[in-house]
């Protein structure tokens, strides 16, 4: 990373307003952009550097912290996006105790039919060459599966409730002994919820969600690139059972810039 400062890097004086520095940085940013400089590591590493100083000058209080005390001031703040691609090891590893009770015929099924996270979302968005370098608020609107409003998420018609499952007596799970030992499975006639509808509700016709449509604002953070992921947390599906939301990924795509 380069020793300049932050108003050496885009190129203005220390004085400059906050229009001056934006201006700049545009016309840095356009030009050094990593979907316009393919495989440029100089371009790139120049992009990074702009972005860099972009998002502490273009910030009246970490500006003040930075013209106080330089970096060091300002270097707890998090990671850019230059990276493009995240990570969530805990949807990875989540599964394993589900899938070691499964096969060693553990845990009763007790977490087959309790509260699950629901799904996560992806959102493929399109943006401008200048919107990735400069940053921009879109609107979006998502189709997804929330809790049904009328049997608040259990299926059932109102005033009924539903009935523990006969074929796996409410554990959600059935059992079959093959020599010493004991291999459980998913319930085929509840589907591992424990429990069975006899009476459904009409308006998720028993399945305890309805899909609508969600409209949410988008903050694009200055410096994305293609494939940059950005998480909103708790806006994709709805919990089976009264479990948390899952998360809404938004992934950006640059435009061909001419």
């Amino acid at each position: 990373m380069s020793e300049q400062s932050y108003y050496e890097i885009l190129g203005v004086a220390k004085s400059a307003s906050e229009d001056e520095i934006k201006k700049a940085y545009r016309k840095l940013a356009i030009k050094y952009h990593p979907d316009k400089n393919k495989g440029d590591k100089a371009a790139e590493e120049k992009f990074k550097e702009a972005t860099e100083a972009y998002e502490v000058l273009r910030d009246p209080e970490k500006r003040r912290m930075y013209d106080q005390f330089g970096k060091a001031g300002v270097n707890a703040g998090g990671a850019g996006f230059g990276q493009g691609a995240y990570t969530d090891f805990s949807d990875i590893f989540g599964d394993f105790s589900d899938i070691f009770g499964d096969f060693f015929g553990g845990g009763r099924g007790q977490r087959r039919h309790g509260p699950k996270r629901g799904s996560d979302l992806r959102y493929n968005l399109e943006i401008s060459l200048e919107d990735a370098a400069l940053g921009k608020e879109y609107k979006i609107e998502i189709p997804r599966l929330e809790t049904c409003p009328d049997c608040s998420g259990s299926g059932a018609a109102k005033g009924a409730q539903p009935s523990a499952c006969p074929d796996c007596g409410g554990t959600g799970q059935v059992r079959r002994t093959q020599g010493f030992f004991s291999i459980a499975s998913t319930c085929g006639r509840c589907g591992g919820r424990g429990s069975i509808i006899t009476n459904p509700c009409r308006t998720c016709s028993g399945q305890g969600m309805v899909e609508k449509r969600k409209t949410i604002n988008i903050k694009i953070p200055p410096g994305v690139e293609s494939g940059s992921r950005l998480k909103v947390s708790g806006e994709g599906e709805a919990g089976p059972n009264g479990g948390p939301s899952g998360d809404l990924y938004v992934v950006t795509h640059i435009k061909r810039h001419p």
